[in-house]
């Protein structure tokens, strides 16, 4: 007999094993955002980045015991204010992990979030515009962490919902 799943609060369910729900209800929420968005191709580093920030996004919008993406209109556009260019979105990650317990959720995001740091890609470079409207010189390649590559695409998938 196989061992129930849990409640989606990372305890486990009857001595069964602790799935992390929250976490891949995030995740699919995420998948499902950036395909319809069909911004970059499914698989590619820019997909994985963008698929990753926004389910840190959507996870750590919740509360710690709450459900996960089962109000996606209603909480679209806090995800987008979390998601902005202006916003400080990496100390608001740290601040959420480290305020939430142990659990198998928050190891796969503390996992996908370390990754996210650690990955450093070469492109475009967003911030070395000199004038806020001026276009974006794609031959201009810097070294990035993935997040700074994943968030924008996050946000603009969330816009194109």
């Amino acid at each position: 007999m196989l061992p129930e799943s849990t409640n989606g609060t990372g305890g486990t369910n009857g001595g069964g094993l602790a799935v992390p729900m929250a976490w891949l209800c995030a995740e699919y929420l995420a998948d499902e955002v950036l395909r319809a968005a069909a911004l970059v191709a499914p698989g590619s580093l820019e997909y994985r980045a963008g698929r990753q920030a926004l389910a840190l996004t959507v996870l750590l919008a919740e509360e710690p015991d709450g459900p996960v993406g089962r109000r996606f209109p209603d909480r679209a556009d806090e995800w987008l204010l979390h998601t902005a260019y202006d916003r400080a979105w990496p100390p608001w990650v740290e601040e959420r992990l480290a305020a939430r317990g142990e659990s198998p959720d928050l190891a796969l995001a503390e996992k996908a979030w370390r990754r996210l740091r650690e990955t450093w890609v070469r492109a475009a470079d967003l911030d070395g515009r000199t004038e806020p409207d001026s276009p974006v010189d794609e031959d201009e390649q810097i070294w990035l962490p993935a997040w700074k590559l994943g968030l924008p695409l996050a946000h603009l998938s969330l816009h194109l919902r």
